[in-house]
């Protein structure tokens, strides 16, 4: 009898976003195995293969996700048997193999879901969100664009983003702020949609959002572009619902309940996030 294959979990976000304490956190779980102790930054995959071409030009802080040339999808140039095989050979030796999950977490995830759903189509995707304010602050060390450019580079990859869902069988979206307000309800919710039970472990987060009292203002016209993830201006964070899609209705179900168990009540949340308004 042929084994089962281990199934990829891509984990998704812009730069600063929390990809990397939402992994570590996920693959705290027995049945996830991820990427550890390579040489690559941030344990991120995307350095570690040689199907997709990965240099200094692409993956750019601030940049790659508007980059119609970073936005792989289904039946563009690497949506070849050749690239899967090159992906699984070159991440297989960093995964354990008695894992039900491999997770996979490289920011440019975010531009080529489509494709890694074509390559591997039991694959499923969580990506996670953060007040593009907050984001543009954290993201301005690494970056020369403008405070005001990262801010509108967000609101436009998270729009973007937002498009290719309607092709994907299996993702969720949650937010940096739900994550560290109730790790417990967020993880539960992402394991339940894997199939898996609530078991990880569990630590005090710190709320990084914090470190940013002060945000670039707001262009006006870009209000409305917030509110679409119960973002305010100034990092205000009000009510926001994840976004679960799956193909089968008791894991929908499942996932639905468990990010349930939390209020994201827009009260509680701008009492404690709303830096400045």
């Amino acid at each position: 009898m042929t084994p089962t294959m281990p199934r990829f979990v891509f984990v998704a976000g812009l730069h600063r976003t929390g990809t990397s304490l939402l992994s570590r956190l996920i693959a705290s779980h027995r049945s996830v195995s991820a990427i550890e102790n390579s040489s690559a930054p941030e344990d991120e995959g995307c350095y570690l293969q040689g199907a997709i071409p990965h240099t200094a030009l692409h993956g750019i802080p601030g940049q790659f996700a508007t980059d119609p040339a970073e936005h792989h999808i289904e039946e563009g140039r690497f949506d070849t048997l050749e690239t899967r095989n090159r992906l699984l050979a070159d991440w297989s030796p960093w995964f354990d193999a008695d894992a039900s999950w491999w997770l996979e977490k490289s920011p440019v995830n975010l531009t080529r879901m489509r494709l890694y759903q074509q390559l591997f189509p039991m694959a499923q995707f969580v990506v996670i969100l953060r007040h593009p304010q907050i984001m543009a602050a954290a993201l301005a060390k690494w970056s020369d664009r403008s405070p005001e450019e990262l801010v509108r580079y967000g609101i436009e990859a998270y729009q973007r983003m937002e498009c290719d869902l309607a092709r994907l069988h299996a993702v969720v979206v949650i937010r940096y702020e739900d994550l560290v307000d109730d790790p417990d309800s967020i993880i539960g919710g992402v394991l339940a949609f894997l199939g898996l039970d609530n078991t990880w472990h569990k630590s005090t987060i710190r709320n990084g959002n914090a470190d940013y009292p002060e945000v670039s203002p707001l262009e006006p016209e870009h209000k409305a572009d917030l509110a679409r993830w119960g973002y305010t201006p100034a990092g205000g964070v009000g009510s926001f619902e994840p976004i679960v899609r799956h193909p089968l209705r008791d894991v929908r179900e499942r996932t639905a309940a468990a990010f349930a168990s939390r209020s994201f009540g827009v009260e509680k949340k701008e009492q404690k996030a709303n830096f400045g308004q």
